[in-house]
């Protein structure tokens, strides 16, 4: 995959766009000042400046050094209100507690847009934090917008304006790519020249004081020369602009990212680094699947996603066909394909019959389709057309390793054809080196991507199914059910009693009031009574019928089996005296007396059924989180759980339960019956309504 496509206009969709856009400034500006511009050798203000001017974008650059009358030839200014013609960007490396200044200068001489290059703000503590809120201010008085501060600049290899201190300029491309490390930019870009991959847009984002991830993301939606979009994420910063953002934009071009700080001790290292939070890594990946953005795994899938995506159709379906001639590379493909949650395609009768005519006796009878290390062209190709009319399989993998009867370029050659399946991806993987660079070539130039690794196949394939099945979920739109409006007395109920217990100074619901709460959203909860005494609860335990649970009863404890608060199977009152007695004292001793408020008695469930947990979390960024998975005692040892954002309608909700291992086991496994997974869905879309009014 060493190949670039040049970037193609769409002329019909510039004009729908416009004639300007807010942040175009930044990638077309006419006249730019560079504050901080020196001559100095190996400073970011010399590298910067010569970018500029050595990079023609049809635009004047300005230095601006009140120590020089001139920087590397070109008249300098003392400051930028004393530049004699009206400045649309303003690239800042000054020193960080100058900053404020500088953007106000800028603001008073009605600057557009400023890059601040600088670091020393919110990444360094509170005395960084106030510095970058005062600039922040400055430009907001001037309505300027500002990307940084701590970035490495912006290129727009499109227009050819360099406004970074980068050692070289990125191509032009269809790519438009977004980072958060300056560092990661560089490199990026050095291995970008060497593989000869473009760029429309190649920009480095860093603190995000203001200009975020769902600015770039809509402008470059809207940009004719992109045709995909790939982020190197730390933090995610305004995390509902980049959902709503990348919904608008998802559909029509692929937004791809690759999100650090899964770790505790990568999030703490991002933190240090951009001054910004992390944020839950499972909930941003619950949210990215919710906006139809994909998340990968390293830098190179990244681009290798991004270019197949761009030359071969969004696969409808999970399941692959690998062809090889040798058996080696396709169980590697496959391991990767099936480690990673893929499906090898269950190859159609009528398919086997076709291949059984084409193949020599010894082929491999199955998928990963093995035609022999004898395999001459013609039998690849005639193999390729014949799996892929096969209605069950959603793409194909061709893995050829060089072997003395098989040509790569004459395979290669065969394939063309067969570049642009009907709504199936193709690719291929072409293993050697010298000897299969000519064939490889031919197969990217006809939109074949390839790739060294037949297992980097396979999971790009996969990565490929995701990102269809991401965009999938983008046409559920939740609404609430009709029936929620039979039940508004309930709700308001529900809404009192929440409000009731705040006013308490309570952050949790009794077991009762949490059930009137359920019950109020037509959720099903057992039948529950309190007990103020051992007498009470036998009682009630009679009353109900054995056998019977008895659980404590408290406003302050959450988990009540890690204070021995909680007793099964209870058989007869005087099981049921003990019980409370025995819980008295064992919240007495664990937690305190005043823990204590009594009993509730409930009827001791003896279906063969399975623990499941739904339930919700605020998180910081996003809000609202709804949790479903493997419950009981264990839960959080299993952490067998999905996450979703609300609300959900039944498809989403469906969708949510898919992710887990408990799901295989709910729909019915040896011998059990399934459970009844409709009413689960409806469950979970009428909890999703309640966390969304009542959070």
């Amino acid at each position: 995959m060493r190949t670039s496509k040049p970037p193609k206009l769409e002329a019909a969709h510039d004009i729908l766009r416009g004639r300007q856009h807010p942040l175009d400034v930044f990638f077309a500006p006419g006249r730019v000042a560079v504050i901080g511009a020196t001559e100095n050798p190996g400073s970011v203000g010399r590298n910067l400046f010569w970018n500029l001017i050595s990079n023609p974008f049809g635009g004047a650059v300005f230095p601006v050094n009140p120590k020089r009358s001139h920087v590397l030839g070109v008249k300098a200014y003392p400051n930028v209100r004393a530049i004699p013609e009206q400045i649309d960007l303003a690239v800042v490396v000054a020193p960080a507690p100058a900053v404020p200044q500088v953007i106000r200068d800028c603001a008073d001489a009605k600057v557009k847009a400023a890059i601040v290059i600088s670091a020393g703000f919110r990444e360094i503590g509170p005395e960084g934090a106030k510095l970058e809120q005062e600039t922040l201010a400055e430009a907001r008085r001037g309505r300027m917008r500002i990307i940084g501060p701590n970035c490495l600049g912006v290129m727009s290899p499109t227009t050819g304006l360099n406004a970074t201190f980068a050692a070289a300029m990125a191509k032009p491309g269809n790519i438009g790519f977004i980072s958060q490390s300056g560092a990661l930019c560089t490199a990026v870009l050095d291995w970008s020249l060497r593989d000869m991959v473009g760029f429309s847009a190649f920009i480095s984002i860093g603190a995000m004081a203001d200009v975020g991830w769902g600015d770039l993301i809509n402008y470059l939606g809207d940009d004719p020369h992109t045709h995909s979009i790939i982020i190197y994420m730390e933090s995610i910063g305004d995390a509902r602009g980049f959902l709503s953002a990348a919904r608008d934009v998802a559909l029509s071009k692929p937004i791809i990212v690759i999100k650090a700080g899964r770790s505790e001790a990568a999030a703490k290292a991002a933190a240090s680094h951009t001054g910004t939070l992390a944020g839950s890594d499972e909930v941003l990946n619950a949210a990215f699947r919710r906006c139809g953005v994909l998340r990968v795994d390293t830098i190179g899938q990244l681009f290798y996603v991004a270019e197949v995506l761009d030359k071969q159709p969004r696969p409808k379906g999970p399941r692959l066909a690998i062809l090889t001639n040798a058996g080696g590379p396709a169980v590697l493909a496959t391991d990767s394909l099936v480690g990673v949650g893929g499906e090898l395609a269950e190859l159609d009768t009528a398919t086997m019959e076709e291949l059984d005519k084409l193949l020599p006796h010894a082929w491999s009878h199955n998928n990963p389709v093995d035609i022999l290390g004898d395999a001459p062209a013609e039998r690849y190709a005639k193999a390729v057309e014949i799996v892929a009319k096969d209605p069950n399989t959603d793409g194909i993998l061709a893995i050829l390793t060089p072997q003395a009867m098989t040509d790569p370029t004459q395979t290669a050659e065969q394939l063309k054809p067969y570049a642009h399946l009907d709504g199936k991806p193709i690719i291929a993987s072409w293993m050697g080196g010298a000897g299969i660079s000519a064939g490889e070539q031919i197969l990217n130039r006809a939109g074949i991507p390839t790739f060294d690794y037949p297992d980097t196949g396979a999971r790009i394939f996969q990565y490929m199914w995701q990102y269809s099945y991401n965009l999938r979920g983008l046409y559920e739109t939740p609404s609430m059910p009709a029936e929620f409006e039979e039940i508004v007395s309930g709700r308001k109920e529900a809404a009192s009693i929440i409000e009731a217990a705040r006013k308490a100074g309570r952050t949790i619901l009794t077991e009762t009031e949490s059930k009137h709460v359920l019950a109020a959203y037509g959720i099903p909860t057992v039948e529950t009574h309190i007990a103020k005494t051992a007498d009470e609860a036998a009682t009630l335990a009679k009353k109900i019928g054995y056998p019977v649970v008895v659980k404590l009863y408290s406003e302050t404890v959450t988990h009540k089996t890690d204070v021995g608060g909680v007793k099964l199977n209870l058989t007869d009152a005087d099981a049921v005296r003990k019980a409370f007695r025995a819980i008295e004292t064992a919240v007495s001793e664990k937690a305190g007396a005043q823990h204590f408020q009594g009993v509730t008695v409930q009827a001791m469930i003896k279906l063969d059924g399975y623990e499941i947990i739904i339930g919700s979390s605020l998180d910081a960024q996003f809000g609202p989180v709804l949790l479903f998975g493997t419950g009981g005692q264990l839960v959080e040892v299993f952490k067998d759980r999905s996450l979703a954002l609300p609300p959900l309608n039944t498809t989403l909700a469906r969708r949510m339960m898919e992710q887990t291992k408990i799901y295989t086991a709910l729909k019915g496994v040896r011998g059990r019956k399934a459970v009844d997974l409709a009413a689960l869905e409806q469950i979970l879309v009428r909890f999703s309504q309640l966390v969304v009014e009542q959070h």
